[in-house]
């Protein structure tokens, strides 16, 4: 199960199986605040001020955690944790962090991506291959913002509850390291991964790296655009072989369009389903939309006609004679 959800565990092992490995990865709060604004700035507690620091020199004027869409603003890794953001107590928080070191089986950080892919790589037994991926649903530099040191310091005090949560599972992130391979060996492995990526890159793209969402030529693989974010994405290389081909398109594939294949893999038969009920409504739709087109055009018609035979009427009374309107009527429709 991968995909974006508030995490529940009674409701996940109703679907899961009882040896599921569960991870999951942080991002520091302070980016993440920063990219939230950008990507969230129509939420309710976003929609009214221009800018991040507007919105932090009181942002409780602005947040209201009884709005929909508001835990965008406040606390979101406690919110997709399955907690409550809003909660001031230090138990909670503290029971939080228990519970998610108790439910979850390995921590990475967003900060140290490829670091976090070579431990998940070597606690599941994976080759190299598995974790090396391109970097998908990123912003172009024109939408993001430098953060100043006081800013920085205001969103760890709004977020506080993340912070703390952040710098909790950062220390366990290298204390694993440390445990299991090592630094050393991590750097080594991770300069694996780069150039692995790095020669990958070369041979599937086209500009060999990623281009803001108005130059990706096929519609397909454009990334989905939210909020002020503009989402970049990927052209290939022309003339791959089906093989390659198929194996890069995997790398650039955005999140949404990713999802939908992974559903259709998952469940073929509703899929299939849906598509010749989708095909059906269309259908009946292009036969009701020209139905209604021959019912418009017939009323259209009928009005014309009356419209027609009162003129006919009027200038019958004006006239005063029928033989004189008669005369009176060849250039009327």
């Amino acid at each position: 199960m991968c995909n974006h959800m508030r995490f529940h565990l009674s409701e996940v092992r109703k679907v899961m199986p009882e040896d599921s490995f569960y991870f999951s990865i942080l991002r520091n709060p302070v980016t993440m605040m920063e990219s939230s604004f950008s990507y969230y700035k129509y939420i309710p507690a976003f929609s009214k001020v221009s800018t991040l620091d507007q919105f932090l020199q009181d942002p409780w004027s602005h947040y209201n955690a009884s709005l929909p869409n508001n835990h965008y603003a406040k606390n979101l890794l406690m919110f997709d944790f399955g907690f409550n953001n809003n909660e001031k107590d230090e138990r909670h928080l503290n029971l939080s962090i228990a519970l998610i070191a108790k439910n979850f089986n390995l921590i990475l950080i967003s900060a140290y991506f490829d670091e976090s892919m070579i431990l998940l790589k070597n606690t599941l037994c994976w080759s190299l291959d598995d974790v090396v991926s391109f970097k998908l649903n990123s912003r172009n530099n024109k939408t993001k913002h430098q953060l100043s040191l006081e800013t920085m310091e205001k969103i760890k005090e709004w977020n506080s509850l993340d912070w703390k949560l952040y710098l909790h599972f950062n220390k366990t992130f290298w204390r694993k390291i440390d445990e299991s391979m090592g630094r050393e060996k991590m750097q080594d492995e991770v300069e694996k991964l780069r150039d692995r990526r790095r020669q990958l890159m070369k041979i599937c793209l086209q500009e060999g790296g990623a281009v803001d969402p108005s130059q990706v030529k096929d519609a397909s693989f454009k990334p989905f655009q939210y909020g002020a974010a503009e989402i970049q994405g990927y052209n290939l290389n022309p003339h791959l072989d089906d093989r390659t081909k198929m194996q890069c398109q995997r790398f650039i594939t955005p999140e949404l369009q990713y999802t939908a294949s992974l559903y259709d893999k998952q469940f073929p038969d509703t899929v299939l389903k849906a598509s010749v009920q989708n095909k059906t409504t269309q259908a009946h739709s292009q036969t009701w939309k020209a139905s209604k087109a021959k019912m418009r055009q017939r009323r259209n018609l009928n009005h014309q006609g009356a419209e027609n035979q009162n003129l006919r009427n009027s200038v019958y009374r004006k006239r005063g004679s029928k033989s004189t309107a008669q005369t009176n009527l060849p250039n009327m429709p």
